[in-house]
């Protein structure tokens, strides 16, 4: 696993990683749905209908497939921070042969990502996770610079509200109770 590397970015769990994906994959369904909140002006017709019919269902699709991968990305962080069957399935009020069954690929995919055996894959999305899987901090630069882009102003996120989180392997961070 890359968690067991020496290079400046395998010190980020595995955990880590998988947070960062969920991250991206929220980035991405966000993008895909607020393009549906503006009406542009040549997409009905003088009588209000949808000039090119098909369209605007192929798109939800596609907003719908976003959405998808960001639940896949979810139950597979859960897994990568040590959640069970169980506590998924409890999650999700299914059985836990139920949750295995309708993510163990998506889990056997990601711990693929992070195999140093691994061959990259040819289609552009397993090759941006795999990215996502070796430059984890590259890319949570990146997703800083689009938090802080569509930040609404009312919330104080910091500088750094994606990078600044992620942990690294042999790092815990203090709990500080006050008496």
């Amino acid at each position: 696993m890359i968690e067991d590397g020496t290079g400046p970015t395998a010190a980020y769990t595995d955990a880590a990683r998988a947070r960062l994906v969920m991250a991206y994959e929220a980035c991405e369904l966000a993008d895909l749905a607020r393009a549906f909140v503006p009406i542009g002006e040549h997409e009905l017709n003088p009588d209000g209908i949808n000039r090119s019919p098909g369209t605007v269902l192929a798109d939800a699709l596609r907003v719908i497939t976003a959405a998808q991968r960001f639940f896949d990305a979810a139950a597979v962080f859960e897994r990568m921070s040590g959640a069970d069957w169980q506590v998924i399935g409890d999650a999700l009020e299914v059985s836990p042969r139920t949750a295995r069954i309708r993510f163990a690929m998506a889990e056997a995919a990601f711990r693929e990502l992070l195999s140093p055996e691994r061959v990259p894959a040819a289609g552009e999305a397993g090759r941006l996770r795999g990215y996502m899987a070796r430059e984890p901090l590259e890319v949570a630069l990146d997703l800083d610079d689009w938090v802080l882009r569509h930040e609404d102003g009312d919330s104080d996120l910091g500088a750094t509200p994606v990078s600044g989180s992620l942990v690294r392997r042999g790092l815990r961070r203090r709990a500080w109770t006050h008496l």
